[in-house]
């Protein structure tokens, strides 16, 4: 930190510098936890932790929120009428709704079964460098080979139930740093034959409850324990985090519009294989 920067200035500027790492990073598949903590290690900084981590990934849901906000509207209403039995599965924000609550079930569990049996999950190897990379490597060749053999026909009226019961089996898997939420969901899409675009958007969609709980979840126990001049440091993070998701969500539906993913799959290998020769 340089002598003439003051502590309380520094924290700050860290904290935007972490939001736009988190907004940038949550919806390329690329894995915002792993670049979270592994860019803070190669720049000296302390790790900032999961608890952090998860918190600024409330400004990604609100921007998500934005980005759709009007047809987020309209599953919102399309949700509340299947109990009201007038149009279940009449129309696409109805079987969007429904693909949503159905996709968020295995993470919430799943991150819900973390938390009670596995507390100190946070300071595990899960979320150490070399397990980072690994799987950073891993998952990035999963991503190739569903470009390679997934045929890339389906569109949205052409999911099926099975689509979406492996599509949220494997976002649950995304509780491990490395793996990515979005490049999870996505590889998980384009091998059941889903085109790129309409992956991308029901990626970024079925996102929305995980991203919004577990950051929810994670701010309240962060504002239990933080004293008052610690909290804005973190609502910078957030705000930071919203701006940069926005950029990102809408560069990454226009890129794959024309584009494939094995950008990111270059990318992926070329992280880990970058940080295994870093330890």
């Amino acid at each position: 930190m340089p002598e003439e920067i003051s502590p309380y200035v520094f924290i700050y500027l860290k904290s935007f510098f972490l939001g736009i790492i988190q907004g940038f990073t949550e919806f390329l598949p690329i894995s915002s936890t792993a670049h979270l903590k592994v860019v803070p290690y190669f720049l000296g900084w302390n790790d900032p932790g999961a608890s952090l981590s998860a918190s600024i990934q409330l400004g990604s849901a609100v921007a998500i929120i934005y980005y759709f906000r009007n047809q987020i509207s309209l599953i919102i209403d399309s949700f509340f009428s299947i109990f009201n039995h007038r149009k279940v599965f009449k129309d696409d924000n109805t079987k969007l709704s429904s693909y949503i609550f159905l996709a968020s079930i295995p993470i919430c569990i799943f991150g819900f079964l973390i938390k009670l049996y596995w507390p100190n999950y946070s300071d595990s190897s899960f979320r150490g460098l070399f397990s980072i990379a690994i799987t950073s490597i891993l998952m990035g060749l999963f991503l190739a080979l569903a470009e390679i053999y997934g045929k890339r026909k389906k569109l949205f009226n052409d999911i099926n139930l099975k689509d979406i019961i492996l599509l949220g089996i494997a976002q649950s898997l995304a509780i491990f740093p490395g793996v990515s939420r979005s490049g999870i969901t996505l590889t998980s899409a384009l091998f059941s034959g889903i085109e790129r675009k309409t992956a991308a958007r029901l990626s970024f969609l079925v996102g929305i409850p995980a991203i919004s709980i577990s950051g929810l979840v994670e701010l309240f126990t962060l504002f239990r324990t933080l004293a008052v001049i610690d909290i804005l440091p973190t609502i910078i993070g957030i705000i930071s985090s919203f701006f940069s998701s926005l950029f990102a969500i809408d560069f990454f539906i226009k890129f794959l519009a024309k584009n494939n993913t094995f950008i990111f799959v270059f990318y992926r290998l070329a992280f880990g294989f970058f940080i295994l020769s870093a330890l």
